[in-house]
């Protein structure tokens, strides 16, 4: 519970710090929101109107903790460009961002887990090195290059998707849950890339480790076969740096959707950062990257809690440290 206490406070202040940093950096930005907005034609008068309308009079520190303070009750500001709040947009644009980031974070998982056993269990043979060379290759293709081959391949040549755009979740729209998901294969592959290739290289790693240890040669010596113990012995006790490695990967496969979607012309959250840093729609900006900061910090804190779940004994030293 004190481990849970910790790591919640953390959580917290971790947040707090973020919110911080975001604002002070947008703050920084040269430029005029009200000019960008009213046009290089705009007078004075009506540019110092909208400044007025926005709040951008106001001091840094009020409106910072007017923003915080809005939050903390689960209110968000209007979208300077849109005039509508900005939970409104970015709940629009996350029933897409969001699928996206766990279809390819689930690509990732299974191929990553299935290539790092098979090339553990064949160390240093023709299955290990193959692995590791295609392991190779994911690390140095960048993933927007990976997404235009795939268009290239798959929508022009072979004709088996769209090119790009976004159906709808419901028929209504006009799509449906199979079209949505299709329409975000081939974006969930190009981002799962690089993501798997490192996965597949830690759980190598990690699987080779656990195999040396003696509690896998007596479960050899017991007669169990060497899928049993890869499976039932070896991945469980790998799992630590498995689960780590994933739960910052999520967080990258959300920001670096960012890229992606603007590949494929998806509605999500890339195209919406796009289009409020073009319009200078900083409450929009600060909102959206206050989100992701926060999804990160979640998801690492659902990670650390997972890791104790997997291994029991780093409960015991936990408690072990608090202790003394």
């Amino acid at each position: 519970m004190l481990f849970l206490l910790r790591r919640l406070a953390s959580f917290v202040l971790t947040l707090g710090f973020t919110s911080l940093l975001v604002f002070a950096v947008l703050e920084w930005l040269p430029g005029n929101a009200a000019q960008v907005i009213l046009g290089e034609t705009a007078t004075p008068e009506s540019i110092a109107a909208l400044e007025q309308k926005l709040g951008l009079d106001q001091p840094p520190l009020t409106r910072y903790l007017s923003w915080v303070g809005a939050l903390l009750q689960g209110r968000t500001g209007l979208s300077m460009a849109y005039d509508v709040p900005t939970f409104e947009l970015i709940a629009e644009r996350l029933q897409v961002t969001l699928p996206l980031a766990v279809l390819a974070l689930a690509i990732t998982v299974v191929l990553a887990l299935a290539a790092g056993l098979y090339a553990a269990s064949r160390q240093n043979r023709a299955g290990d090195v193959g692995v590791m060379t295609l392991s190779q290759l994911g690390l140095s293709v960048p993933n927007f290059w990976l997404a235009i081959l795939l268009v290239l391949l798959f929508a022009v040549q072979l004709g088996w998707v769209n090119a790009g755009g976004f159906p709808g979740w419901t028929e209504a729209e006009g799509g449906g849950v199979a079209e949505g998901l299709r329409a975000l294969l081939l974006p969930a592959l190009a981002l799962a890339a690089v993501q798997t290739a490192i996965l597949t290289r830690v759980t190598r790693s990690a699987v080779l480790d656990v195999l040396r240890e003696d509690f896998v040669r007596t479960a050899r010596a017991k007669g169990l076969s060497r899928q049993q113990v890869l499976w039932g012995h070896a991945l469980r006790n790998a799992l630590i740096p498995v689960l780590t490695i994933m739960g910052l990967q999520f967080g990258n496969l959300i920001t670096g959707a960012i890229v992606i979607e603007n590949v494929f012309v998806l509605p999500g959250l890339g195209r919406l950062v796009f289009q409020a840093i073009a319009n200078r729609d900083l409450v929009l900006v600060r909102d959206v990257v206050m989100l992701l900061a926060a999804l990160v910090i979640a998801i690492n804190l659902v990670v650390d809690l997972a890791t104790l779940w997997v291994d029991p004994r780093l409960r015991g030293r936990q408690g072990a440290t608090h202790a003394a």
